[in-house]
């Protein structure tokens, strides 16, 4: 099916993609991600060099040189494009599982080719299999953060530049979407003396632990494509919030939308349940997913049922899909496999939930009463809780206001001026309201590219948008003057 297939293939890119906020949502995420992995890497011709994985030794803690552990970082290498005195491009990995697969079906890939460029995709600490500790608890996490990260990458250029004997003069390009593209641009920030340019891709810069603005954007995004798929959408999850006042109510809920478990009329359940079941929608409009949302949409204007029916037989047409009997919506079992240590590739959840916990938090949230928040009831009081629930009392509001702070601080949040860097961003992802789409201050050292009409991380695939395919000529135009000063 279109909408399965397509929408894979952007959840596994969630190289920042769309970042997920409880275990629930993320179950249904790494279905598609496994489906797209067995269907792509077996029609995706790789090359014997640019498959194979090799290991990095990469330093534990950066910042304490009394630490003496290492650990093995996993990358690839293509060198199939390199001419000598050619450039260095490193996609860095963001909040899941890196394959030599995702390279191969970019067109960052093209840039490599038309620059000659040795090409290296480093996976993130703690993501994947490139995992410091042998378990993810709360105390080995310590060394999980954006700032470890971004000293692997300073570590990992000079290493592999005398592994593959490169000239120590060469010239290196970051390449990074979403988290990952936040990284680019303050690895660029932070390592000027390693990293000539970045390309920063739908990054997130500004850390914040109440993002009303999702919404807004959202209902925007969605409205530009379906005006009256918006309208119904915000009178289902009205209905909704209303039935969850009485047990008749939320009997219907239960049944309507194959729930697994009882939903109650308290913050945690019902916020776990619209994160759950909004996002469905979400994905498809912040990655413009057009079949999707005109499958999504279609289902909302089915005539002569109500929208909350509507809706409701998205979810079970959804389920019936994926061979699922019902949508996993039980909060405890959330929060006891948010808070398992045990290490699985393909399951990074309690990991990144933990960054946003301690850096970034990043909750899209409902706060603000107004029509932009599509009837939904999602407080900034429900994601903090589940950061104390998952990783302990300390994790409490006070704590995330200040990481927030500090990481704006160390970041420079939307004040950044950093050279020889570019900002991306498609119109319809909500995620451009915490970067920057313009120059945010006079005489900006970076540049900004404006899609409109694309989501999240629209120009890192091929694609048929003449606007998508404007941009991406206009990032080769910028490497290409970059790489001949």
């Amino acid at each position: 099916m279109i909408f399965l297939k397509t929408l894979s293939l952007i959840t596994w890119v969630l190289f920042f993609s769309n970042f997920a906020f409880s275990w629930a949502f993320f179950h249904h995420e790494k279905l598609y991600r496994q489906r797209w992995l067995e269907q792509h890497i077996l029609k995706t011709n790789l090359s014997d060099e640019s498959s194979t994985e090799h290991y990095f030794q990469q330093k534990l803690d950066h910042f304490k040189p009394i630490n003496k552990e290492t650990w093995s970082q996993r990358f690839w290498v293509d060198k199939s494009f390199h001419q000598k005195r050619g450039p260095a491009f490193l996609v860095i990995g963001g909040e899941q599982q890196a394959t030599a697969a995702f390279y191969q079906s970019t067109n960052l890939k093209n840039y490599a080719k038309k620059f000659n460029a040795m090409f290296f995709y480093l996976e993130h600490r703690f993501y994947g299999r490139s995992l410091p500790k042998r378990d993810i608890s709360t105390k080995n996490l310590v060394y999980l953060s954006s700032k470890q990260a971004l000293a692997d990458i300073a570590n990992f250029i000079p290493g592999v530049t005398n592994q593959y004997n490169l000239s120590t003069d060469t010239e290196w390009i970051v390449f990074g979407c979403s988290y990952a593209g936040s990284l680019a641009a303050w690895a660029r920030l932070k390592y000027p003396n390693l990293i000539h340019g970045a390309i920063s891709s739908s990054a997130p810069l500004l850390a914040t632990t109440d993002f009303t603005e999702y919404y807004a954007v959202f209902k925007e995004s969605l409205d530009f494509i379906n005006p009256t798929c918006s309208r119904k959408l915000t009178e289902a999850n009205k209905h909704i919030r209303h039935l969850l006042q009485s047990d008749v109510g939320r009997k219907y809920v239960k049944d309507a939308f194959c729930l697994c478990c009882k939903v109650y009329n308290n913050m945690e359940s019902a916020s776990n349940l619209f994160r759950l079941v909004q996002g469905y929608i979400e994905n498809a409009v912040q990655s413009n997913l057009k079949q999707d949302i005109k499958i999504f949409c279609d289902f909302m204007s089915s005539p002569n049922i109500t929208s909350i029916e509507s809706y409701a037989k998205t979810i079970r047409f959804e389920l019936h899909k994926q061979n699922r009997t019902c949508l996993d919506n039980c909060y405890g079992e959330n929060i006891e496999n948010l808070t398992s240590t045990n290490t699985d590739p393909a399951n990074n959840v309690r990991q990144w939930w933990y960054q946003i916990c301690t850096e970034f938090g990043w909750f899209p949230t409902t706060n603000k009463a107004t029509l932009d928040s599509l009837g939904i009831y999602i407080p900034v009081e429900y994601f903090i809780k589940l950061c104390e629930n998952t990783f302990g009392s300390k994790f409490n509001g006070v704590y995330l206001k200040k990481s927030v702070i500090q990481t704006n601080t160390f970041y420079e949040g939307l004040k950044i001026n950093v050279g020889n860097t570019v900002f991306i961003h498609g119109s319809l992802d909500p995620w451009r309201s915490l970067g920057i789409t313009h120059p945010e201050i006079r005489n900006a050292l970076y540049k900004t590219i404006y899609i409109k009409g694309a989501g999240h991380c629209g120009e890192i695939f091929t694609s048929n948008s003449g606007d998508v395919k404007k941009a991406q000529v206009e990032i080769a135009n910028t490497l290409q003057s970059w790489l001949q000063k």
